[in-house]
């Protein structure tokens, strides 16, 4: 599994014209699931994102994690983050994970971060065409990999 974090002062998820979600400060987070992951993976960057210290203290410092300071979050799979551009210029999605596949362990990882958080989390629609708006905080962006945990 592929994430991407982004520290937001608010962020919104619109299908057809139709606000689905939005939120306010805290984490917008684009999900990419790959064909070998699992609910392991998933379990794994919940908890990272969860305790991830990316919002200042008083004193200026990165030291509070989303649970400080009563953030929200929503989560749009991203499909796209799963490209292999090895070869050629136009991307493979060899990686990416089948619906049969990506569809449970997305509502896995809401789900789990849901309960994480102790509040609902805001969601796309998988597979949908989405607008996706944001205000980046900081900016503030992270990448993370379950194949490469750095």
């Amino acid at each position: 599994m592929r994430i991407v974090i982004q520290r937001v002062s608010k962020a919104s998820v619109t299908i057809n014209q139709q606000v689905k979600s939005s939120i306010g400060l805290g984490y917008l987070i684009l999900l990419g699931i790959g064909k070998e992951d699992t609910e392991e993976d998933a379990n794994w960057l919940v908890n990272k994102v969860i305790s991830l210290r990316i919002f200042d203290d008083e004193m200026g410092i990165m030291n509070r994690n989303i649970l400080d300071m009563n953030g929200e979050i929503l989560v749009v799979s991203q499909f796209t983050l799963m490209a292999s551009y090895k070869k050629g210029n136009r991307p493979s999605w060899i990686h990416a994970a089948p619906h049969e596949v990506s569809i449970p362990l997305y509502n896995h990882f809401c789900e789990t971060m849901s309960k994480m958080l102790g509040k609902p989390i805001g969601t796309g629609e998988f597979g949908a065409d989405m607008k996706v708006e944001l205000l980046n905080d900081g900016p503030v962006t992270i990448c993370m990999d379950t194949k490469n945990k750095e």
